[in-house]
């Protein structure tokens, strides 16, 4: 997949910055039901750091817009972002707004549910993203910040000539328009997204290229308009917390664009980084590096 742009990063990611707050427990709690936890902790995530950490550990230069607040928690975010080398010139700090949040529990079977609370990654604008976008290989958005914001930074990779790859999550029910799905190479969401979005042909009607489905446990496929499919099967872990184990796949997936990889060579990768991701705890401290990736690749023993 050939790009023509002259980019000061490998890939830019567009979209949230959370503080999780993450609790263990045997089992999920079912509606209006309270059940004991047994671990605390707080971990940094949101859909967009998530993926911008996984695409910079997989060995992409990474660049990350975002919105933050002016508190706590947007120095501890901050903090991470620069740990794994992210350039963070475009992320945004607002006064008087909440850095956002995700309270997130997590069950003995590696279940979990997430209620996010948006705080300023909901007033992320257009003119904040897009000089970033245009200037990487691989423009990286999900749907957890403004859909005009996505639009713009889609708008300005493509402009670019990058490869933009939308992961469509959290799915909006009434679908998504065409005005945005005709400015993706390449969609990323999982079965149920699939089916909130009214389906494969639906993405491709509106004006999707190409759309990778993720399948959990079964690994990932790869479909087209003219009906061809690729499986790239998953590989097998010691799962403990499936948290960020979409966002390992996406981010990992843009860093192996990034580096020139073909559609499946990229699947494979990314479906390395996302079973890594999903055996240890949290969403940041769980994405793998480098190293990692390329050892579960190879089938060499894993360290670290």
């Amino acid at each position: 997949m050939l790009v023509a742009v002259s980019p000061r990063f490998d890939v830019c990611v567009i979209g949230s910055a959370n503080l999780d707050l993450v609790a263990t427990t045997d089992r999920l709690p079912g509606p209006g039901e309270t059940v004991l936890g047994s671990t605390y902790a707080e971990h940094a995530g949101g859909k967009g750091l998530n993926q911008a950490v996984a695409a910079a550990r997989a060995g992409a230069v990474t660049a990350f817009a975002a919105a933050v607040g002016d508190d706590d928690a947007a120095r501890q975010l901050l903090q991470v972002m620069g740990d794994d080398g992210i350039d963070v010139t475009s992320v945004v700090r607002l006064d008087g707004v909440p850095t956002g949040r995700a309270l997130i529990g997590v069950s003995a079977e590696a279940e979990n549910f997430i209620i996010v609370v948006a705080g300023a990654n909901g007033l992320l604008e257009p003119t904040q993203v897009v000089e970033a976008a245009g200037s990487a290989r691989v423009v990286l958005a999900q749907l957890e910040v403004p859909i005009e914001t996505v639009h713009a930074a889609l708008a300005a990779g493509r402009a670019a000539g990058a490869v933009t790859v939308l992961n469509p999550a959290p799915a909006p029910a009434g679908g998504l328009p065409a005005s945005l799905l005709e400015l993706c190479d390449v969609v990323i969401p999982n079965e149920h997204e699939v089916e909130l979005l009214g389906g494969l042909d639906a993405l491709f009607e509106l004006g999707a290229k190409a759309v990778v489905v993720t399948l959990g446990a079964r690994g990932a496929k790869l479909c087209t308009p003219d009906g061809a499919v690729s499986f790239v099967r998953a590989f097998t872990v010691d799962a403990i917390d499936t948290t960020a184990a979409g966002d390992a796949f996406c981010g990992g997936f843009a860093a192996a664009i990034a580096g020139g990889a073909a559609m499946v060579e990229a699947l494979r990768f990314a479906a390395a980084t996302a079973a890594l991701a999903t055996t240890r705890a949290g969403a940041v401290p769980s994405l793998p590096s480098r190293v990692q990736i390329d050892a579960l690749l190879a089938g060499d023993e894993i360290t670290g």
